[in-house]
């Protein structure tokens, strides 16, 4: 099977999935109160994962080039980028969205740094902070993206 038929496959299997409740739900409602629309904006997407999270992440490591995406499975990894500052050095990035709802355990970004050794790429440490930086800038993007689409 190709991608794209798999892909459609999941789509329409997310959409029922989250159809049937919402129908079961809206059938038992009798009252004249209005279900709550801000929850439903952050879950009901036509990607597999938070969408305010994916297009913060997106946004985030978007200085260096994508070698790999994938909404369904929540995964962005960055190809070697090295700062033109800095051109002995270069980092490589895994953002992993683990969930369709936006909380903090629901980002994960690993990063992998090498530093060149006369002429070889030799593996150097990350610091912890210098990660811990990515997921919040990406959680504080995302929260802003919410809140946007929220006013609207």
């Amino acid at each position: 099977m190709t991608r794209a038929p798999i892909a459609t496959f999941r789509r329409r299997t997310l959409g029922l999935a989250l159809l049937a409740p919402a129908m079961a739900l809206l059938g038992a409602c009798g009252g004249s109160e209005r279900p709550r629309t801000e929850l439903a904006a952050a879950q009901l997407n036509t990607i597999g994962v938070n969408a305010y999270l994916w297009r913060a992440a997106l946004e985030t490591v978007s200085f260096a080039p994508l070698l790999q995406t994938d909404s369904a499975g929540g995964v962005i990894v960055t190809d070697w980028y090295a700062n033109p500052a800095n051109p002995t050095e270069r980092v490589k990035l895994t953002v992993t969205i683990l969930d369709q709802d936006l909380r903090a355990d629901a980002l994960r970004v690993a990063a992998s740094r090498q530093v060149n050794e006369g002429g070889t790429w030799v593996e150097a440490p990350v610091q912890a902070a210098t990660v811990q930086k990515l997921e919040d800038i990406i959680l504080t993007k995302a929260r802003d993206l919410r809140r946007q689409a929220l006013a609207s």
